[in-house]
């Protein structure tokens, strides 16, 4: 018998300075935004499951229940919100690797995605991470498997690509293609936060606590399954 998938919307309003928009979520029934959660053992790993979802300026997101048991967005953040960028400002560079944001906005654009999402922790990277062999630093393999895994095209199907970043002090563009920067909601002094790194040439996945808050970078947001479901 087939399974009927039943999709719903949902919209939310969420106020930045200057700015009001209104969000439109798209998630399937049965999907992160209602499944139960379930003990996860590495010897029984459960089906995963997918969903849809789609922001106030129409662009999509498949969102995917991980390893750790919680939904992440498996395509970088596009949103368009002060302080994010194109690389190089080419519209095109926006639609093939997102935009990329400055940690304050980074947590903006994830919490105009609707009710529950929001940039993740270092924590919650690092345990996500450690799921598919860990990052380095926390791992046998110095973070080789879980950015095999995590990668573009890699068998947890989390679709990471390399967006580069943006300068923050003369607005310069680099190392698109080559590396993957993903910001963390973390913080480690006043300046700078904890972010993760996919290295295109050694390839490894690395964590540094160093990431000036006024750069740009690519974003994934996250969101709890609702234990209460």
């Amino acid at each position: 018998m087939k399974k009927t998938v039943i999709s719903q919307l949902l919209y939310s309003t969420r106020i930045i300075p200057g700015y009001v928009i209104l969000s439109i979520v798209v998630m399937a029934a049965g999907s992160c935004n209602t499944a139960k959660p379930k003990h996860l053992l590495k010897s029984n790993i459960p089906v995963l499951q997918d969903s849809l979802m789609m922001d106030s300026d129409g662009n999509k997101y498949s969102v995917k229940k991980l390893l750790d048991n919680n939904c992440w967005m498996t395509t970088n953040l596009k949103l368009n919100i002060p302080d994010s960028y194109c690389y190089d400002n080419a519209d095109d560079n926006c639609e093939q690797y997102g935009r990329l944001y400055t940690w304050k906005a980074a947590q903006n654009g994830c919490a105009l995605l609707g009710e529950g999402w929001r940039l993740p922790t270092n924590e919650e990277w690092q345990k996500m991470a450690k799921w598919y062999g860990g990052v380095r630093g926390d791992s046998d393999d110095d973070g080789k498997a879980a950015y095999q895994a995590l990668i573009n095209g890699g068998n947890a199907a989390f679709n990471a690509i390399y967006g580069g970043s943006r300068d923050s002090a003369d607005g310069s563009y680099a190392r698109v293609d080559a590396h993957g920067f993903y910001w963390t909601a973390t913080e480690s002094d006043v300046a700078n936060a904890w972010f993760y790194n996919f290295g295109k040439n050694g390839k490894i996945l690395n964590r540094h606590q160093d990431g000036q808050k006024h750069m740009a970078i690519s974003v994934r947001c996250v969101r709890n399954i609702d234990k209460s479901k």
